[in-house]
């Protein structure tokens, strides 16, 4: 497969009208990308494009939670384009309740957050709750889904082999799962499927109703988004399986300083970039099926 030129390529990027999603919108375009800048709320998507001042970026409204919303997303890029070449899923919730003034107050350190200690620390002002759960787990694996299975007969439509980058987070990898049987279910390739993904999910809100998180072996610092993460980088590796002819992978971009951590993380957005505009830009016959830390390919 040739290698296109990239003034040629379509690319989506979910939740993108600020932080990551914006500036991996910015870095695709500044190297010639037609970019679809989708967000909920029309006004920021709106206010987002004319932030850039770049001409081959436009707005199209996309609710991840919202089938129809994936589906008129899908309908106005087969009408004025015809096909995608790549598709970033960026848009994430963070599943609890903050007293980010509280929070601020526990000046908790980079490496706490990033080693998992701070779980403790920080349960007085991070709130879950089982409403919070659902609304994330529907957004960052449920929504990505949505979203990734309405735009997949697009990506088939393209000649340069398409791409579909999965934002990801540190707090996926498999290692940081206290439950043995859980680690074993995720990291078991040859046997992972959609079904078994989301009775892992099901099982795990079951668990989070009754109060019975950390004996059932669930992560504990920022349980849901964890497993939504864990959730979505498990169906990567069902996509990446089910389409050999495309380029599949998940990133966690980094600990950037944005909304999603409370603005506790230490990296700039333009860094967070570089890792899933490095997979969007992969030549074909590239890896799939593959975990990145930032720009480094890495373990499950």
């Amino acid at each position: 497969m040739q290698q296109q030129p990239i003034s040629s390529l379509l690319a989506v990027v979910t939740g993108a009208n600020k932080g990551i999603g914006l500036e991996t919108v910015r870095q695709l375009a500044v190297q010639g990308v037609t970019v679809i800048l989708t967000a909920r709320d029309k006004k920021r998507g709106n206010d987002a494009v004319s932030s850039l001042q770049l001409s081959n970026v436009l707005f199209h409204q996309l609710d991840v939670r919202d089938a129809h919303s994936a589906a008129a997303l899908a309908d106005f890029i087969l009408r004025k384009f015809g096909k995608l070449d790549i598709l970033v899923n960026n848009a994430g919730a963070s599943g609890v309740v903050v007293d980010v003034a509280g929070l601020r107050a526990l000046n908790v350190e980079p490496e706490s957050w990033l080693s998992g200690k701070a779980t403790n620390l920080v349960q007085g002002v991070i709130q879950q709750n089982y409403e919070n759960a659902v609304t994330c787990l529907d957004t960052n694996y449920y929504g990505c889904k949505r979203v990734t299975e309405a735009l997949l007969p697009l990506l088939k439509l393209s000649s340069f082999g398409a791409k579909i980058v999965n934002v990801s987070s540190l707090r996926s990898e498999i290692k940081r799962i206290p439950g043995e049987k859980i680690r074993a279910e995720v990291a078991d390739i040859g046997n992972l499927s959609e079904e078994l993904i989301e009775d892992v999910l099901q099982r795990f809100l079951e668990d989070l109703k009754n109060g019975n998180l950390e004996a059932g072996g669930w992560p504990m610092m920022l349980p849901s988004y964890s497993m939504s993460k864990v959730a979505l980088n498990a169906y990567t590796r069902v996509l990446a399986k089910r389409h050999q002819g495309m380029c599949i992978n998940c990133v966690h971009p980094g600990f950037v300083k944005t909304d999603i951590n409370w603005n506790t993380g230490v990296m700039a957005t333009e860094d967070g970039a570089k890792g899933p505009v490095m997979l969007a830009l992969l030549p074909p016959g590239g890896p799939s099926g593959r975990y990145f830390d930032q720009t480094t390919m890495a373990e499950f």
